[in-house]
């Protein structure tokens, strides 16, 4: 997790929380001038409609101008996580242990960054996916991007 990130948690996490939502992630893309900063929003007992995403997009944005932590022009989007759901923490990836997940590294792991196979957990501060019957322990400091595979049966 970036240092940016990091401060973005600690300033929103509470904020989210105190509207009776989690936060399931947050992702900040600096690009040039114009920046992109993503928060997922998640319910377990009642799911995230659009009037929840607005909801939380009015009082993270009058939070952010007040905190001022984004130095360039940015656009906030605030979404719900979706079936094909990022993955940000260690515990999230030991939740969804069973299904299939899609993994990119920052950097290359035996000789590959992509990774797309059966997540089995964790172990330590490694995630366990399972790709074509050989199991790879991969560092999540290592992971750039994890998303859910949704199934449609």
């Amino acid at each position: 997790m970036s240092a940016k990130v990091k401060q973005l948690e600690d300033i929103l996490v509470p904020v989210i929380e105190g509207l009776g939502y989690d936060c399931w992630g947050i992702e900040f893309r600096s690009q040039g001038h114009k920046s992109m900063l993503r928060v997922f929003i998640d319910d377990a007992e009642n799911g995230i409609s659009v009037e929840d995403c607005e909801t939380v997009s009015r009082q993270v944005s009058g939070v952010l101008d007040v905190e001022d932590p984004i130095q360039t022009e940015y656009t906030l989007e605030v979404s719900s996580p979706g079936m094909d759901r990022p993955l940000f923490r260690l515990e999230q990836y030991a939740a969804w242990a069973g299904h299939k997940v899609k993994i990119r590294l920052r950097m290359a792991f035996e000789g590959r960054r992509k990774f797309e196979g059966l997540l089995k957990g964790v172990e330590g501060s490694d995630v366990v996916v399972v790709v074509d019957d050989h199991e790879y322990l991969l560092p999540v400091d290592g992971i750039e991007k994890a998303n859910i595979v949704p199934v449609f049966e």
